[in-house]
């Protein structure tokens, strides 16, 4: 189970120097931020003034502010007003800037390259009593509120979940759940698939492969 911590994260400035980024996940792994190496990436920036939005040619962005009441979004000369939680899919080639009537935003990013990957963003409200699992291709990043994840139950050889007396006794204790801060993201398995719970919001960032 794959814990990103938020605050071991190093900022790195934009590829335009108009703010700031942190990196939470990125294929393939580039050596900063701003070389643009990668085909996909999912960020967290900071937004504390007005100005433009780097270009990212040939690539898509999904951006949803998790942090601030309201960022105005220009693209290409039309106006979006974007509110918390709403996530935003526009083309990373058009011209973009943001205004911050209502002051500072925190923005979640998900940057892919458009001709093999798609990106999506879901927000969710998270239970005490029914877990959220991350699959394999998934992120999972703490908006708000309090959680804790823990690997789910493992599959017996047939592709069924371990059960009956025999597996109890054989297999070791389970893990302790560990606690989220808020921004710590969660990466996504097929195997024994992280299982969160808790009460507040999560990002659920999927990244899918294009066919063909």
């Amino acid at each position: 189970m794959e814990i990103i911590r938020f605050a071991e994260l190093k900022n790195e400035p934009w590829r335009n120097g108009g703010g700031v980024t942190r990196e939470l996940a990125s294929h393939p792994k580039a050596a900063s931020a701003q070389d643009g190496a990668w085909d996909w990436r999912v960020s967290i920036a900071d937004v504390t003034k007005a100005g433009d939005f780097s270009v990212f040619p040939g690539m898509e962005r999904v951006l949803t502010v998790i942090d601030g009441e309201l960022l105005l979004l220009t693209v290409d000369g039309e106006e979006h007003p974007l509110e918390k939680y709403r996530p935003f899919r526009f083309s990373g080639e058009a011209e973009s800037h943001g205004a911050l009537p209502t002051g500072d935003v925190r923005n979640l990013n998900v940057v892919t390259r458009s001709d093999s990957y798609k990106g999506f963003t879901s927000i969710i409200e998270l239970s005490k009593k029914r877990a959220h699992p991350v699959f394999e291709g998934q992120l999972a990043v703490l908006l708000q509120g309090q959680a804790t994840v823990s690997p789910g139950a493992a599959e017996d050889a047939e592709g069924g979940m371990e059960a009956g007396p025999d597996a109890e006794t054989e297999a070791a204790p389970a893990p302790e759940p560990e606690a989220l801060g808020r921004y710590d993201a969660v990466v996504g398995s097929n195997v024994r698939s992280p299982e969160i719970l808790g009460r507040g919001f999560l990002a659920v960032v999927s990244i899918d492969r294009v066919a063909g």
